[in-house]
């Protein structure tokens, strides 16, 4: 099993959310909203999101509202966020 990295400092993670367009910290987690035109794309992006998740090994938690997906991010191992996180949230915003 790989090691999970350690958890980021309050400042490690403001930094990275200033490059991260949309998503703020709530708590030991960094979360972002995304809307669509429609639920069949809002369900086409979590699926889009799933072949990056499997890859790194790392599950977000997403929350499907209509048109509406929420993402939640943090390493629970570590008991916050972390850099796998922030890669994780930079590779969604890719999408």
């Amino acid at each position: 099993m790989t090691p999970r990295p350690s958890r980021l400092s309050d400042i490690e993670i403001q930094r990275a959310l200033g490059t991260l367009a949309g998503w703020s910290r709530q708590g030991d987690s960094i979360r972002r909203s995304f809307s669509f035109e429609s639920f069949p794309a809002a369900v086409a992006f979590i699926t889009q999101v799933m072949p990056i998740a499997e890859a790194m090994d790392h599950h977000p938690d997403m929350d499907l509202r209509y048109r509406t997906v929420h993402v939640t991010l943090s390493t629970h191992d570590a008991g916050g966020v972390t850099a796998l996180d922030i890669e994780q949230a930079g590779r969604i915003n890719a999408l």
